[in-house]
């Protein structure tokens, strides 16, 4: 034990876990675009399909992880070109996912059971909603060096235990709002029309999140 405890604080120069942890938390439940798409895709087609969304959104983390470590964060920071590539295609992955769900029809949502969902589909959209998004590069670069040591032996790796650590912290969020939506997917019966505006209000928010991201600026 004191071995592990010495190779976390002395090697990979982690420090402050537990506000890491509790930051990681209060980060993901704040509402952006992979919680909307977790809950739409949980509501439209259950409990199933809500842990595609989320497994595609942690896969999503992964890139995020492997960038931070490897310094393609800070070249996004650095390099203004690079910045506004990526910028633009999530900006206009995140519109198009938007009009899609603008586009569902009324019938469809209104079922009485969950939807038959495409597997690859649901898992490559949250993949890419948020692999294609620079916000989240950069909130990564941003906020893991803040715990750890820079002069530590392993300072890099700790930097990539520190990404796998707070995708996985993320998954009791992600796992609460997707059972709570597969709760409400059971009673479209009674919901059809509530759920039928959820399902436009995530849309308007997706083509928001998206114009928001087309406006950013390089920090």
């Amino acid at each position: 034990m004191n071995t592990l405890l010495h190779f976390i604080q002395a090697d990979l120069g982690l420090h402050h876990l537990g506000l890491f942890v509790l930051a990681g938390w209060a980060l993901n439940l704040t509402p952006g675009p992979d919680v909307f798409y977790m809950v739409t895709s949980a509501l439209r087609g259950g409990w199933r399909v809500g842990l595609l969304a989320v497994a595609g959104i942690s896969a999503g983390c992964l890139v995020h992880v492997a960038g931070a470590t490897l310094g393609l964060g800070a070249l996004l920071m650095a390099s203004a070109t690079a910045f506004t590539v990526v910028k633009w295609i999530g900006a206009a992955y995140l519109v198009w996912m938007g009009v899609q769900m603008l586009r569902a029809k009324p019938t469809e949502l209104s079922a009485a059971q969950p939807q038959a969902m495409s597997a690859k589909a649901v898992f490559v959209g949250g993949f890419l909603s948020n692999a294609l998004n620079p916000k989240v590069a950069l909130s990564f670069v941003a906020f893991l060096p803040q715990f750890v040591h820079a002069d530590a032996p392993q300072a890099t790796l700790g930097i990539a235990a520190l990404g796998l650590l707070f995708t996985v912290n993320a998954l009791p969020i992600a796992l609460g709002y997707v059972a709570l939506a597969a709760w409400l997917s059971q009673r479209r019966a009674l919901m059809a029309r509530t759920l039928n505006g959820v399902e436009r209000a995530a849309g308007a928010l997706f083509i928001g999140f998206g114009v928001k991201l087309a406006l950013t600026e390089r920090p």
